[in-house]
């Protein structure tokens, strides 16, 4: 049986009625629901990356289920409802491709390639910020402060390049890399760990620059194109987490003992290295 979004706007109400709702769902507001949002983007972001699309489309349920949370507890406290949400991003969407839907005369833009919509795209949003009063505008102007802070950095990196602000190359952001490591270095031999705290800062800008520095350099078709300079963190990680997982198992069948028994007799411990690596 096919439902559309009354009912998952119905059921939603129905959560959040104080009298008869699901305690849990009554309690909450928009900055303890907020992490949740979060946290459903990345488990989509995750399950694309996994090519999980069975999983997929539990996920962008419960995305969806973020979007008309919120909806609901906005229209509870008057300031908007769901068919709002949609209005906005109908009227969004339509007036930021000219080049699809025509004004009211009936013209369509000429856009000449998918780089020329992205630079109308940014100028329409340019001039929607100025509209609301938006007093920045600068290349930097926009970026939202509550990106995950590897991202903004990136985001930052991406609109610094437009005025010339950029490595070509990444030979002089690996030199840029290495000064700011030995800063660190310095620092915390010198047991100033929260001064080393901007130097760290500066290297992790400068580690994202390396992504970024030439579009023709194997870094950057390995970390950016096609895929994020995240998702190439992503896959470091997996690749850190996938032996890991196997040592930890391992230690674990190793250390355990049938219930009951005396204490386990006492032997020569190796390196961790040794007992890890090696097979059984």
């Amino acid at each position: 049986m096919s439902r559309d979004i009354g009912e998952l706007l119905r059921i939603m109400a129905a959560l959040r009625d104080p009298k008869a709702g699901c305690p849990w769902d009554v309690e909450q507001n928009f900055d303890t629901i907020a992490p949740y949002t979060i946290e459903e983007a990345y488990e989509v972001a995750d399950a694309i990356d996994r090519r999980d699309f069975a999983g997929l489309r539990d996920e962008l349920g419960d995305l969806l289920l973020q979007v008309v949370f919120h909806a609901r507890m906005a229209e509870e406290a008057g300031h908007f409802r769901f068919d709002d949400v949609v209005e906005a991003i109908c009227d969004k969407m339509t007036r930021r491709h000219p080049h699809v839907f025509p004004d009211d005369n009936g013209n369509l833009l000429n856009v000449a390639d998918s780089e020329a919509q992205t630079s109308a795209w940014e100028e329409h949003k340019r001039r929607e910020r100025a509209a609301g009063g938006e007093s920045d505008a600068s290349a930097l102007a926009g970026v939202s402060r509550g990106l995950p802070e590897w991202q903004r950095a990136l985001k930052l990196q991406k609109r610094a390049s437009r005025v010339g602000f950029d490595w070509q190359s990444p030979g002089p952001v690996l030199d840029k890399l290495h000064e700011e490591l030995d800063e660190v270095r310095h620092e915390l031999a010198a047991a100033r760990a929260r001064r080393a705290s901007p130097t760290r800062l500066a290297m992790c800008y400068s580690s994202g620059s390396i992504s970024r520095a030439s579009p023709a350099s194997t870094i950057r078709r390995r970390c950016v194109a096609p895929t994020r300079s995240s998702s190439a963190v992503s896959g470091a990680w997996r690749r850190w987490r996938s032996p890991m997982a196997r040592r930890c198992r391992r230690r674990a069948f190793r250390n355990r003992r049938p219930t009951g028994t005396g204490p386990r007799p006492r032997t020569r411990r190796a390196s961790f290295r040794s007992r890890d690596t090696g097979t059984g």
